[in-house]
């Protein structure tokens, strides 16, 4: 008797404890829905670091769980109301789809393939440390126009081999440098407008800028010369170095990868279509 007695008492002991568990295994429910501790914790991890300082401590996570209810009950309204089977949220769920798999196939394929070594960054800071050498003050010559088809029409000209003074002094609206040939001489840093210096910064010594448009008109823009200051130093400027030189070796692997499926897949292009621009959208009803 005492045995029956006690094998009655441990199993209402199992099942007091089987609803405990129970009753821990989910946070809240919604509807028929649950929202379990482990999706709780999922999505609290998604967020990002200073975001989930935001919801430390008891009243933090019952907030956040109070946002995922909220979440939560809008969907269920949705989906009551049909909007699952509404013809611009299938096209975005397709969009959304066929996105995440072109960002899955890019992983595999491209990004988990394409490394770059310490000893590329280092070859190439070591071939390339000139461009790591902050420029004190740049040397430029500029030719000044009116408009954009002008500056085309000059650049044209210096490319066919003008001798780029003389047009300057021929066409620069600029008088005083145009006499010098356009030499404007060494620029420092915010001497001149920031479209220019933006420009004339980016430019190799000896290379011809695109038109450049500032409140003045269009230049045509010229580097001639280069005053650098120290090279960085290589621990520095390792990181983003690596960081670029990753991407464009993933660009070229990129390239390379999309080629091969061209030539795997038929791709055909209606160029007669393309030349035909879209009917014109009728204009809207007018009220009544």
């Amino acid at each position: 008797m005492k045995k029956i007695v006690l094998v009655v008492i441990a199993i209402s002991l199992l099942f007091a404890c089987a609803k405990k568990e129970a009753k821990k295994a989910y946070l809240a429910k919604v509807g028929n829905t649950v929202i379990t501790q482990a999706e709780f914790e999922k999505e609290y991890k998604n967020l990002p670091e200073f975001a989930q300082k935001m919801f430390e401590g008891v009243s933090g996570r019952e907030k956040f769980l109070d946002g995922l209810i909220k979440k939560e009950l809008l969907y269920q309204e949705a989906v009551k109301k049909g909007l699952d089977k509404d013809s611009d949220y299938q096209k975005k769920l397709n969009d959304f789809k066929k996105l995440t798999l072109i960002n899955l196939l890019l992983e595999k394929e491209i990004e988990s393939k394409v490394k770059v070594t310490d000893q590329e960054v280092k070859d190439y800071y070591d071939k390339h440390k000139e461009e790591f050498a902050a420029v004190s003050q740049i040397r430029a010559s500029h030719i000044l126009v009116k408009t954009e088809e002008e500056a085309r029409q000059i650049i044209e000209r210096i490319k066919k081999g003008e001798d780029f003074t003389k047009i300057a002094k021929e066409k620069s609206l600029d008088t005083v440098s145009a006499k010098n040939g356009g030499d404007l001489g060494f620029i420092s840093k915010g001497q001149m407008v920031p479209e220019f210096e933006a420009a004339a910064v980016s430019l190799k010594t000896g290379e011809i800028s695109e038109p450049v448009k500032t409140k003045f008109g269009y230049h045509v823009i010229k580097v001639t010369d280069r005053k650098v200051g120290q090279v960085a130093e290589f621990e520095k400027v390792k990181n983003s170095l690596s960081q670029y030189l990753l991407t464009e070796k993933q660009k070229e692997v990129f390239n390379s990868y999309v080629e091969g499926l061209r030539k795997s897949y038929k791709v055909e292009i209606n160029k007669e279509a393309l030349s035909t621009p879209p009917p014109a959208e009728p204009p809207p009803a007018e009220k009544k």
